[in-house]
């Protein structure tokens, strides 16, 4: 979209956000580079010290962008440390053949001379449209610059969040302060998203960053842990993305005690404070849903298994039936039913019960017998909405949000290129 008619801020948009806190070991700056928008940062460094891990967790596309490719290989190759993260918006450099390929390699060698580093030591994540090459010649300079200046602190946070936005309304962030084994560690998350969102794996683009020390492997399982209940259970439009990318990184400066296996209870409060976080910024996905005006919140019980209930519960809040009806605030229970009978997972149409809120609108195969209108009517008109699935077959449950599907969105998508 052009950045002469930005997008109105989204309803669903916090009423302030919080100041994330400096994290020793990570220093931000973000540059104009003229990628897609014009008079708008569209790029993000950040500087990681030396000792710095990482983990990630990206798109099952089978048609992956170049810069998820890359971090994939940079994770291997690298035994997992990280000193630099290169994020652009505006061009996703996906389905870009050779020359995206060429586009990364370059971009991790001007990263990695401005960081001092190792070119597989540079994680690099790339947003925006696909099929376009990206001219990685624009980041000759510009990092040099940003890493020469780069700082942190809650300023620093805020720019980073905003330089990775595309489609999105409001800048996404999150933070948490902890101890691990009685010393504090921090963590800060930021994340953009708004269309193209249904993960299979992680989100759009979402960087986390620790000053805990811990080792990669250890990060990497808390972390796709965090993922399974977080980012896998959000969904905008039912389009997974090429470019899904969430890294975390963990530069040890708090120096806690050594910590070597994800199940050591000394993490408790961390791995809780983490999955926080992505949570968080899970939502605040859906809430910068493009066009959204509500946030919607499936929850799914009495399935045969937790897999079985997270399956039918995506198969509800993608359902533009579904969330057309959510955005005409018409309880439309039958559309309900629909997604629940589609989703090809065991339902029993006769022990089948649905609810709008507390409002039970279906019990036992029909209506509800003190089904009401008026009360059904209200809960559609809030700004948050639940739908809640009883099956009565076991006790797999599964949560996912999304929001509702407005001719914003159609506007949207209609013209993204022009």
């Amino acid at each position: 979209m052009s950045s002469a008619n930005p997008p109105a801020i989204s309803p669903l948009a916090p009423t302030s956000y919080p100041e994330l806190p400096p994290i020793a070991g990570v220093r931000i700056a973000t540059a104009e580079a003229g990628i897609r928008y014009a008079g708008r940062t569209d790029v993000l460094w950040v500087s990681l010290e030396a000792g710095t891990t990482a983990a990630g967790v990206f798109t099952r596309s089978k048609c992956p962008s170049a810069p998820v490719d890359w971090c994939r290989q940079a994770l291997v190759e690298g035994g997992g440390a990280a000193r630099a993260l290169v994020v652009n918006s505006g061009n996703a450099n996906a389905f870009t053949g050779l020359k995206g390929r060429d586009a990364v390699a370059l971009t991790a060698e001007i990263a990695a001379k401005a960081g001092d580093c190792a070119p597989n030591a540079v994680f690099i994540a790339s947003t925006g449209v696909i099929g376009e090459p990206l001219d990685a010649r624009k980041f000759e300079g510009v990092l040099e610059a940003c890493a020469a200046r780069a700082e942190t602190g809650a300023s620093a946070w805020n720019a980073a969040a905003r330089a990775i936005m595309t489609t999105d309304t409001f800048p996404k962030l999150a933070t948490r302060r902890v101890e691990i084994g009685g010393v504090a560690v921090t963590l800060n998350g930021i994340a953009k998203g708004a269309g193209m969102i249904a993960p299979d794996m992680a989100t759009m683009l979402s960087f986390a960053f620790t000053d805990a020390a811990l080792p990669a492997h250890v990060l990497q399982e808390l972390l796709a842990a965090g993922t399974r209940k977080s980012f896998n259970c959000v969904t905008v439009d039912g389009d997974t993305s090429t470019s899904d990318t969430l890294l975390l990184f963990a530069t040890g400066k708090a120096g806690n005690p050594a910590i070597e296996r994800a199940d050591d209870p000394r993490l408790d409060a961390f791995r809780t404070a983490l999955d926080e976080i992505l949570i968080e910024l899970a939502q605040l996905v859906a809430k910068d849903g493009e066009g959204a005006r509500k946030f919607v919140t499936v929850l799914v019980e009495g399935a045969e298994s937790d897999a079985s209930a997270h399956r039918i519960a995506l198969s509800i809040a993608n359902s533009p039936l579904v969330k057309t009806a959510v955005a005409g605030e018409d309880a439309n229970w039958g559309r309900v039913v629909m997604a629940v009978g589609k989703a090809g997972e065991p339902a029993d149409r006769d022990r089948l019960a649905i609810w709008f809120g507390d409002v039970r609108v279906a019990h036992q195969g029909a209506r509800d017998p003190d089904y009401s209108e008026a009360a059904a009517s209200a809960v559609m008109r809030e700004q948050d909405v639940t739908v809640r699935v009883d099956l009565g077959l076991g006790a797999g449950r599964a949560r996912v949000w999304t929001c509702d599907l407005t001719k914003e969105y159609i506007a949207i998508n209609g013209d993204y290129r022009s």
